[in-house]
Parts: structure tokens; sequence; C-alpha cells
């Protein structure tokens, strides 16, 4: 009967182990950042979420320079120095 006890508590805990590592795995895409534009403490990134495998087209816009357009596939991309970049967004077309 002890051993039975001890199985059965030991299955309740695998269980539970189980279930917060589904959660924490679950949360990571999130923790990537944020969709669209975003700032780190020095870089511009913007992140295209999608899961069609979609790519978009963006405009970048830049401080003392010509804004310009980038294709962007799914995931984050690097657009440059924080200090240069002053934002970006879709501009409702593929590529």
């Amino acid at each position: 009967m002890r051993f039975r006890r001890t199985v059965i508590s030991a299955l309740g805990s695998a269980a539970l182990v189980l279930t917060s590592l589904g959660t924490v795995a679950t949360a990571s895409p999130s923790a990537a950042g944020p969709c669209g534009f975003y700032e780190t403490g020095s870089d511009a990134f913007y992140r295209h979420c999608t899961t069609d495998g979609s790519r978009v087209v963006i405009k970048v816009e830049v401080a003392h320079a010509r804004d310009y357009e980038r294709c962007v596939a799914r995931g984050r991309t690097w657009l440059g120095s924080a200090r240069k970049i002053q934002g970006a967004h879709y501009v409702g077309r593929t590529c």
C-alpha cells in the first residue's frame, strides 16, 4: 500500500513538471519580441508575425536620410541602429 502511494505521488509530481514545461514552451514565442517595429537599447527591429510564410513590404523611416522599403520574411529582421531608425510599418503588400 505504501509503495502504491509513492508511485502515485511520483506520477503526480511528474505531471506537474511536464505541465509547467509546456507552459514555458508556449510562452517562448512571445518572448521573441512584439509584432511590428520595436527597439532595444541600441538596435531597431521589425518582427513579421505570420503562420502562412508570407513576405511583406515595410517602409523604414530613417533619421537624416531617405526612407526606404524592404521585403521581410517571418520573424525578426534587424533594421539598424536605434539612433538612426525612427520607425517601420507594413505598407499593405506582399513581396
